[in-house]
């Protein structure tokens, strides 16, 4: 023998879903999975006592709009989307050296427009990392002019980089 609950499951079925099959239908298109969202939506429907009680018309509204939100979140689910998890997550961004080979471009060009003295103890403070006194013993001049010569070789420097547009 049926029970109570039985018999209002049948009936709530028997009431409202050929109604929201033909609503799902018309929003999914004919998708397969539109029994599963009418029977999501009844199941739904039947384990809320407030909608129970409900009259019909009311009933079948708020099952409309559960039924929409079921298939929008199918729609939107990941599964739908065809997306795969990986146990791996992706390789981290590397920055191209683009910008620096640029860089260093500009001051290969800057370096080249000084005089062979300027250019020669410039590379060799900065790129070589000597002291004046190094400086001063390598090339056999004073320090003074080792001073001199850095001076006025990065003044140089700095105006042939802003000719080249370098602002900073």
């Amino acid at each position: 023998m049926p029970s109570d609950d039985d018999s209002a499951l049948r009936a709530l079925h028997d009431a409202h879903a050929p109604a929201i099959r033909r609503y799902v239908m018309h929003l999914t298109g004919g998708s397969a999975s539109v029994d599963d969202v009418v029977q999501e939506t009844l199941l739904r429907a039947w384990r809320t006592p407030g909608i129970m009680a409900e009259g019909p018309e009311h009933t079948r509204a708020w099952m409309f709009t559960v039924a929409r939100h079921l298939v929008v979140d199918e729609q939107r689910s990941a599964r739908r989307r065809h997306e795969l998890g990986t146990p791996d997550p992706p390789e981290r961004a590397v920055d191209d050296r683009t910008d620096a080979l640029f860089e260093r471009l500009i001051v290969e060009e800057a370096l080249a427009s000084l005089s062979e003295d300027h250019r020669a103890v410039i590379v060799e403070a900065y790129y070589g990392g000597r002291s004046t006194a190094e400086l001063a013993d390598r090339f056999g001049i004073p320090e003074g002019t080792v001073k001199s010569r850095l001076h006025y070789g990065l003044r140089a420097l700095r105006l042939a980089l802003q000719e080249k547009g370098v602002t900073r």
